[in-house]
């Protein structure tokens, strides 16, 4: 894919994704993330983390993250993955995901949500696990 085609370098999401998409689905039925991929899993605003990992996997603008969503492979895994989050029970943000991996979760499902056309499973999980509370600072960077 040249990078006409891929202006945002998204392959490198399909590429990290392509590695774990099956532990990640195994963890998020059984409700408790266990191994290392929310970066490029739930991934959030440029300029929220630091790590070398989240600036690499970091959504720089709307339409980055518009092209995510309508993507053939991400947009579709974003979905089922966040599905599969709000389908468990009786477990927190927290609880499935740990700390500081809840607010993350969060950042991204803000993110979603705001660009989405069908923002229904992101705003379903704002809804569940944050009280319909948005993360302002996301907001406010994808505004900015």
């Amino acid at each position: 894919m040249t990078d006409a085609e891929d202006p945002h370098d998204l392959r490198r999401f399909v590429e990290a994704q392509d590695e774990a998409a099956e532990p990640v689905a195994a963890e998020l039925r059984d409700g408790r993330k266990r191994t290392h991929w929310m970066w490029f899993v739930f991934p959030q605003m440029e300029g929220l983390g630091s790590s070398r990992m989240a600036q690499r996997y970091a959504i720089s603008s709307r339409a980055e993250a518009e092209a995510y969503l309508e993507h053939p492979t991400l947009g579709p895994r974003l979905r089922e993955w966040t599905a599969l989050v709000n389908d468990v029970e009786g477990r927190t943000a927290n609880e499935i995901f740990g700390s500081p991996d809840d607010l993350k979760f969060r950042s991204s499902m803000t993110l979603f949500a705001a660009v989405a056309d069908d923002p229904e499973p992101f705003e379903t999980a704002l809804e569940r696990y944050y009280d319909g509370d948005r993360d302002e600072r996301t907001l406010r960077l994808l505004d900015g």
